[in-house]
């Protein structure tokens, strides 16, 4: 058994307080931080670890922050997200770690030094992957290791500088942590299907070699998780860009990602329970269904023209349920589009980042729901990128929709494209959820969905 290194998890008083007016302007900055537009007022330590000791050359802080924003613009300030940070200190910040300046603390135990994202920083995120290695336990933080996986030392470690809505550190060539930035207590689908599929030997999603889990008044957090890293891969999005780019053929990969995605909804059908949808859960997801269609409806105007035929596709799936229809329900991925799925350069695909839905909450996205949701996600994913495309081609995506529903038959036995109307009503959902997000966001994609929307109110939706 490895040894345990434990370290004090000490922290000084008046160390949020310190770092309050700079955190203010750092965090909504950040690509991650989840409440932009709403101002915030405050923070409340949830927890705070030290890692490496603040009065050295190099100090390192571990915290768990609640940021206090108001519920709506002019609204009371309401306790919020829950975020983690890893905090560095040092005296002045060398060149190379420039992107990462957090401030220049002022006053407090911190006063003139200067803190910074620690995750830019080689040293810090050594101390992490040690703290893995060595099952360190910190304070409240708990670093855990899969029995049976190593983790070798002196991999150099990068910060992934690509936009997530979380941050991953490559050490060496071998390992990625993806380190959770807005968390809440509980079991993780991050962490609880890849173990689940871990021990169903599934090739298809990288094993988890180890963990960070924080144990505070009674609660696990899930912080962190430590997996292979898949050299050379590429993920589905850039590749199906590529491909279109250049005029080139896609059904292939299509057909391997269905595949793909068929053994891993089978291994999660064996390692996990699942449950027979009968009329009221059935009624349930429509009345959902037709409640977002709703709300978006008010939301975006442009989708009004369209709802009374949306209507239909939630309707038909509720008739159907009261003729006394049910489907199997299952643990899924949750969020499956193109960019969570990797090739490898010998063509294997793999399905990465189980989270699900980060805005849904955890009980939620932990629901057995129909595998077709999951396969209407890569069926709008497929949209997308054909509509990415100048010129468009709906064409390549209707042949890929195509050869990922047969290349998911051939290994499940059942081809989603037989279950119209519970996959029609699980696109026509996702493109809802579409047209809300762009139109708030991104408001040069709106057309792709709206392009979407026009089809699935037609009267022959296909």
């Amino acid at each position: 058994m490895a040894e345990t290194v434990t370290l004090s998890g000490r922290t000084s008083p008046g160390l949020l307080a310190s770092l309050d007016p700079l955190l203010r302007e750092w965090l909504p900055r950040q690509r991650w931080f989840a409440g932009k537009g709403r101002p915030v007022t405050g923070f409340s330590l949830v927890a705070a670890t030290e890692l490496l000791p603040a009065d050295g050359r190099l100090g390192l802080f571990h915290l768990l922050v609640r940021a206090h924003q108001p519920l709506a613009l002019g609204a009371e300030p309401h306790p919020g997200d829950c975020y983690q940070l890893l905090i560095g200190v040092r005296e002045a910040l060398p060149p190379r770690l420039a992107p990462a300046l957090i401030g220049h603390v002022d006053e407090g135990p911190l006063a003139g030094r200067t803190v910074y994202d620690a995750l830019y920083d080689p040293r810090p995120a050594e101390v992490l992957l040690e703290a893995l290695r060595t099952q360190a336990r910190i304070g409240g933080l708990r670093f855990e290791r899969e029995p049976g996986r190593e983790i070798r030392t002196g991999l150099v470690p990068r910060l992934v500088t690509a936009e997530q809505s979380n941050s991953s550190v490559v050490y060496g060539d071998t390992f990625i942590l993806k380190l959770l930035r807005r968390i809440v207590p509980g079991v993780n689908p991050d962490l609880e299907l890849p173990l689940a599929l871990a021990h169903e030997d599934c090739p298809r999603v990288p094993a988890p070699t180890a963990w960070l889990r924080a144990e505070l008044s009674g609660e696990s957090y899930v912080l962190g998780v430590l997996q292979p890293f898949l050299q050379g891969a590429t993920d589905g999005w850039e590749l199906a860009l590529r491909e279109l780019a250049k005029g080139e053929d896609f059904g292939t990969e299509a057909r391997a990602l269905g595949r793909a995605t068929a053994e891993v909804h089978t291994a999660l059908a064996r390692a996990l329970p699942t449950v027979t949808m009968g009329h009221t859960q059935l009624r349930l997801l429509a009345d959902g269904m037709i409640e977002r269609l709703d709300v978006a409806a008010q939301a975006v105007p442009t989708l009004r023209p369209y709802a009374p035929a949306l209507h239909s596709a939630f309707t038909a799936l509720a008739d159907l349920a009261g003729e006394g229809r049910t489907w199997t329900a299952q643990r899924i991925h949750g969020d499956l589009h193109l960019g969570q799925c990797l090739r490898s350069p010998a063509g294997q695909w793999w399905l990465i980042d189980f989270e699900g839905e980060p805005s849904k909450p955890l009980a939620e996205r932990r629901m057995p729901q129909p595998p077709v949701r999951d396969i209407a996600g890569m069926l709008r994913s497929f949209d997308y990128a054909a509509h990415s495309a100048v010129p468009q081609s709906q064409g390549w995506a209707e042949a890929c929709r195509a050869a990922y529903c047969s290349g998911y038959a051939e290994v499940s036995g059942r081809d989603p494209r037989t279950d119209p109307v519970l996959l029609r009503a699980y696109e026509t959902d996702k493109a809802i959820y579409e047209v809300v997000y762009e139109a708030r966001h991104r408001p040069d994609w709106l057309p792709v969905p709206m392009a979407a929307i026009e089809r699935y109110a037609a009267p022959d939706p296909h």
